[in-house]
């Protein structure tokens, strides 16, 4: 078996444990998308998908007040989009998979897209 037929496979068994629209699967998606939703967090995770970055950068990187970035990066973190470290003093952040750095990216090509007046590709 191959390793497409196999990544098939388990992508549709995980269709069937979920039922028809996927209910709870749905439901994550979509708070992943309304975190994403905001212009901060966007800035944020779009950085974060440059490498990780601690507090000061992050400040540099999207223009909001600290205390906007340190909600804004709790949040994410609750969600468990963002993982943290201790690097002496300071926190680093860092995206918790690759999933969110395309989705983030992608989203980014879409508004280059609508901005540019880019025609539609696959």
């Amino acid at each position: 078996m191959s390793a497409s037929t196999d990544l098939a496979a388990a992508h549709g068994s995980q269709e069937q444990e979920q039922g028809q629209g996927g209910g709870e699967r749905l439901d994550v998606a979509a708070s992943v998308l309304a975190l994403l939703a905001d212009r901060t967090r966007l800035a944020l995770l779009h950085r974060l998908g440059a490498g990780e970055a601690d507090v000061t950068s992050l400040i540099e990187a999207c223009g909001a007040p600290r205390t906007s970035v340190s909600q804004h990066l709790a949040k994410l973190r609750l969600a468990g989009l963002v993982t943290t470290r201790r690097d002496g003093r300071r926190i680093v952040y860092s995206l918790r998979h690759g999933h969110l750095r395309r989705l983030v990216d992608e989203a980014l090509n879409v508004a280059d897209h609508q901005i540019g007046s880019l025609p539609p590709h696959d």
